[in-house]
């Protein structure tokens, strides 16, 4: 096989979402896996729609999943430049050799006349397809006409019967009627090249060797087969991927939750478990595997193993490949990615001092097991600073209107009242106390107590509770973490209201 040479070639006209990002993920492990180049070329002939922020932000999205290239807008090679806009000359010159070797020619029909003719053919329930009625023009009066100042699109002489046969490296082999493919168009009147176009002579020149994309480009492959036919270059070898759907079988949109790279990395959604879970995306493990490093991917990753089947993007699943992920980070990574959602949320200061740091990375330890993303923080940290007894759960409230709770409770207040601080042994000793001077034991017992000091009936174990609070209690957090004995105060004052 001839040296691996994969691109991605997004338009900045939005957002990177999953599907092109998949896309370029399995461009990415292809090349590196061939020890070849990665080379990414903006496709910005789109003036309208193309926008510099989108292009940042595509950029970003790429880096942050950690698809590194070597060729591209930011790094020289010997194949730019590597964004389309500044190619336009090279566009020019081959559409003109195509009309010089009489490949192409110029079309002066006017809109209006092209759908009366697309029109028509709807109506008896043809496919619309370019009469070629400019075909005949000779090239003498159509660049005297071009002269004169009139509009013309320059369009690609296509033939009109038999069929064009390709190997697609996942699809097998792929055959399409040309009598359906008509005279394409390569330049534009107002001279910018058409997709389909710019990325023959792109891909050729950058000496492109496989071309991998989503499987809704089948139809421009034949176009652009045709094109390399006319230009007499080596086509690429082709390998259409499935389409990625949502659950209920559809494009995966909006309406199935977060969609582009970027959401999901502002969800607190690891780089790493993305970069995973979209590669098995169309594509799974020869033994089955389902959480797979950067390293693993590269070494058995095959292209040919590619589904030929849809890829359902399933949210549980990535969320709980991100939590696998989220178990192999170290501890102070944990603290650092929960310190941006807890800022947020407004329970931590814009910075830290020492202490606090400390305190957070043992709060992290304990409270980011099992969130589906960092995202999610807050809602695990609101445990320790968000008490407040009369916003109880139901099954919380029932603990306290008990005959047990209540004498639990009161005691467990006049016994914290006189400690200066708590830990888990203490608590024990008091525990035992209360059992002998209530009579309470068992669940009778235990219930009030959590209740008491966490206003849940479940949750954290309370040797990992209690340190958290007491050293939280003391570290002047923007909202302020209640101790175990303000919080039993709170709960014996509350249980004197209802």
């Amino acid at each position: 096989m001839k040296k691996v040479r994969v691109r991605f070639a997004p338009s900045p006209t939005g957002y990177l979402h999953v599907g092109n990002a998949r896309t370029a993920l399995f461009n990415w492990l292809f090349a590196r896996q061939n020890k070849g180049a990665y080379v990414l070329r903006v496709e910005d002939t789109d003036i309208q729609r193309s926008e510099k922020q989108y292009e940042h932000q595509l950029i970003k999205d790429l880096q942050w999943m950690g698809l590194d290239w070597d060729e591209g807008p930011d790094k020289k090679g010997n194949f730019g430049p590597y964004r389309q806009s500044l190619r336009m000359n090279l566009y020019a010159s081959y559409a003109q050799s195509l009309i010089e070797k009489g490949k192409a020619y110029y079309c002066f029909c006017k809109p209006e006349e092209l759908k009366k003719e697309r029109d028509k053919a709807l109506a008896s329930g043809k496919t619309p397809v370019y009469s070629g009625r400019c075909r005949g023009i000779p090239i003498k009066e159509s660049k005297k006409r071009i002269k004169a100042g009139e509009d013309a699109v320059i369009r690609l002489l296509t033939p009109d019967k038999g069929t064009l046969t390709f190997q697609d490296m996942v699809r097998g082999s792929l055959s399409f009627q040309l009598d359906l493919i008509g005279d394409l168009i390569l330049i534009r009147s107002n001279g910018h090249p058409s997709y389909n176009y710019a990325v023959v002579v792109d891909d050729a020149l950058m000496k492109i060797s496989h071309v991998i994309r989503g499987e809704d480009h089948l139809i421009n492959t034949v176009k652009q087969l045709l094109l390399y036919k006319a230009f007499q270059f080596e086509p690429p070898r082709f390998a259409h991927l499935s389409m990625v759907m949502g659950k209920d079988n559809t494009r995966l949109s909006k309406r199935h939750g977060a969609t582009s790279v970027s959401q999901f990395c502002q969800e607190g959604i690891l780089a790493s478990a993305l970069f995973n879970y979209l590669s098995l995306l169309g594509w799974s493990h020869p033994q089955g595997k389902e959480v797979l490093s950067k390293k693993e991917l590269i070494k058995n990753f095959d292209l040919k193993k590619a589904s030929r089947s849809s890829a359902v993007f399933d949210y549980n699943k990535l969320y709980w490949i991100n939590r696998e992920h989220i178990k192999e980070i170290s501890e102070r990574e944990k603290a650092e990615k929960a310190f941006v959602y807890l800022k947020k949320a407004g329970y931590l200061p814009e910075s830290l001092n020492q202490d606090q740091w400390d305190w957070l990375e043992k709060a992290a330890s304990d409270l980011v097991k099992g969130v589906n993303k960092f995202s999610d923080v807050p809602e695990r940290f609101a445990l320790l600073f968000d008490f407040s007894p009369d916003k109880m759960e139901e099954e919380a409230r029932n603990v306290l209107e008990t005959e047990c709770g209540r004498k639990v409770i009161k005691a467990l207040d006049e016994k914290l009242n006189k400690e200066k601080e708590l830990d888990f042994s203490k608590l024990s000793n008091i525990s035992g106390e209360i059992k002998k001077e209530t009579g309470c034991r068992g669940k009778d017992l235990f219930h009030p107590l959590r209740v008491a000091i966490t206003a849940q009936t479940s949750g954290l174990e309370l040797d990992k509770f209690i340190p958290l609070v007491e050293t939280g209690s003391s570290l002047n957090f923007p909202v302020p973490i209640k101790s175990c004995a303000q919080r039993a105060a709170e709960t014996a004052c509350f249980i004197q209201s209802i």
